[in-house]
Parts: C-alpha cells; sequence; structure tokens
C-alpha cells in the first residue's frame, strides 16, 4: 500500500467517517457492511487505512503479502481486492479483473455483501493468507 499509511488494530468511527465522507451514501453504507463483514471472517485483521490509495486494507500484519482484501470505494460502487483472487475458488464467478494476480468483487448494493459467495472468498483469502 502506497504512502504514508495510519495504522492501529481497528480504526475508530470518527477515522472511517472521516474516510469515507467524500462518497455517497450508498456507497458509505456498502464499504461500512464489508467492514463488518471483513470483522465477521477475520476478527484479528489489522485494518489499515491507505488514503494514498484511496482504501481500507486488511491483514494479520502490516505488509502487502499479509493482506487479506481492500476496500475500495469508488463513485457509485466499492470494491473488495483480493491480492491473490485468481489462486481463490469462485465457484459463482463473482471475481472480476484481467491482472496478472489480483481480482476485485464490484459491491453496488449494501444487500450484495450478505452473499454466501462474498463471504466464502473472504475465508479463502484469509486462509490462504495465514499459509
Amino acid at each position: 500500500m502506497a504512502g504514508k499509511i495510519n495504522v492501529r488494530k481497528r480504526k475508530t468511527k470518527t477515522e472511517i467517517q472521516a474516510f469515507l465522507a467524500a462518497h455517497t451514501p450508498p456507497v458509505q453504507a456498502a464499504a461500512l457492511k464489508l467492514r463488518e463483514l471483513v470483522f465477521a471472517v477475520v476478527p484479528d485483521a489489522i485494518e489499515q487505512i491507505d488514503p494514498a490509495a484511496h482504501l481500507l486494507g486488511y491483514g494479520f500484519d502490516r505488509t502487502y503479502q499479509d493482506t487479506v482484501c481492500v476496500i475500495m470505494p469508488l463513485k457509485t460502487a466499492v470494491n473488495v481486492g483480493f491480492l491473490r483472487g485468481v489462486d481463490l475458488p469462485d465457484p459463482t464467478g463473482l471475481l472480476a479483473g484481467t491482472g496478472k494476480r489480483a481480482r476485485h468483487v464490484k459491491i453496488a448494493d449494501r444487500g450484495e455483501v450478505e452473499a454466501p459467495a462474498l463471504r466464502a472468498l473472504l475465508e479463502a483469502s484469509a486462509a490462504l493468507t495465514r499459509r
């Protein structure tokens, strides 16, 4: 993750709200719901705000290789990025992207966060990252 990164185990509500403030209420709601899901699946995740890259990062350490996923708010949606996306099982075809390793899932509505397939991707990413 690029730029100056503010690091603690979990960010405060104020820090997260400040990071998301420039986004529409639907994007904010989806990002917050995704954050809840990440902590439900990976309660020991370290949360990082990377303002330069416009993302929230979640992992087991503060390094790129220990990243489970990232949450990237966009204008009308939120991407959940998986740095090792090509290695994740994706039977429902949620993952998108053409990068060499990374893949993402685009969330247009906070209700999409509840999809069991998204939770399965997070669980698989966490297990792969813990190795």
